[in-house]
């Protein structure tokens, strides 16, 4: 299972296909983000949280609950995620976005019964911390990128002026893949 289909989302559910995951499952906020995760990216299956409760809509993709699931968007999915999760599941926790535009940060809604009766293992993470893993990582996604086995978009907009407006496109779902901006031409 993997998180919302943002740059980092469609990332992690291609290379959890790629490592041989038995099913990936992702979430995205439209019907065309949906499609994009099952038709361009390859995963089993995708739903659109904003469909209904993302705990019904989980259980519904994993009627015999999942070992692994990447969050980067916390709330709901990460409360979702720990009632379908397997004994002994395992979380990686990237990012919380679903708090990022919030004025204050309220607490996850979690059932800490849950986790210590399945002994989940939930573990916060920073790319930055496996820096030793990179010469490994580089050509390995390298490869997969030349055969054309992992791809991405990007949603580009253009001067410093499209800033602001890519950056609420950013946190409102409004981009499919990487937001970039680019400040000048690219070279010829």
């Amino acid at each position: 299972m993997s998180g919302a289909a943002g740059a980092v989302g469609s990332m992690v559910g291609q290379f959890a296909s790629l490592a041989g995951a038995r099913r990936v499952v992702g979430s995205a906020g439209s019907i065309e983000k949906v499609r994009y995760l099952v038709d361009e990216l390859g995963y089993d299956a995708a739903f659109n949280y904003k469909d209904g409760p993302v705990l019904n809509q989980l259980r519904n993709a994993f009627p015999d609950g999942f070992d692994v699931f990447f969050d980067n968007v916390g709330s709901d999915h990460l409360a979702a995620a720990i009632d379908v999760l397997n004994e002994f599941g395992r979380v990686a926790m990237c990012g919380t976005i679903s708090t990022y535009n919030a004025p204050e940060h309220d607490a996850v809604p979690v059932d800490a019964f849950k986790i210590v009766a399945k002994r989940l293992r939930l573990q916060g993470f920073i790319a930055f911390d496996h820096e030793d893993l990179r010469e490994e990582f580089a050509p390995q996604v390298g490869a997969w990128l030349e055969s054309g086995r992992l791809t991405y978009r990007e949603t580009a907009s253009q001067g410093i002026e499209a800033v602001p407006a890519a950056l609420t496109g950013m946190l409102t779902g409004a981009n499919t893949g990487k937001a970039i901006v680019r400040l000048a031409d690219d070279p010829v």
